[in-house]
């Protein structure tokens, strides 16, 4: 009796199961099924090289750059809200920079701040061995630009 309570459970549990996992099959993203439209990925003997793909999904990307030294390129994609976003970007030995209009931007510098930065430049530190006016420069320069 209590084999036959055990088996009609596990009866009970895979007939459920079953529906269960072909509605999951069902359900599935659509994006998942998404094919390659186009395709091409180009180097160059000299470590050049460049990329471009495009999904049935829209989503799309080109990328040229050398080796492992210097990059840009451009990507976009629907997202979840319908709008088409567009990214463009240049790696380099000063890290990944994106662009973006949906991308956040850092406030502007306070005034203050300039005023301090340009302060020091006026009046270096002379105890400093590592002081540079040129990293200053660049830094002011950075964020004159935000």
């Amino acid at each position: 009796m209590f084999r036959l309570v055990i088996a009609s459970a596990a009866l009970i549990v895979a007939v459920a199961a079953g529906p269960l996992d072909s509605r999951h099959q069902h359900q599935q993203h659509p994006e998942a099924h998404a094919t390659i439209l186009s395709y091409e990925n180009v180097l160059h003997d000299d470590g050049h090289y460049n990329y471009q793909y495009e999904t049935s999904n829209g989503i799309a990307a080109h990328e040229e750059g050398l080796g492992a030294h210097a990059a840009n390129g451009v990507y976009s994609y629907t997202g979840p809200d319908g709008v088409l976003y567009r990214v463009t970007y240049v790696a380099d030995e000063n890290g990944f920079r994106p662009q973006g209009e949906h991308l956040p931007t850092p406030p502007p510098t306070p005034e203050h701040v300039f005023k301090t930065l340009e302060q020091i430049r006026a009046n270096p530190p002379k105890d400093q061995k590592d002081f540079s006016l040129e990293a200053l420069d660049a830094t002011i320069a950075r964020l004159r630009q935000h």
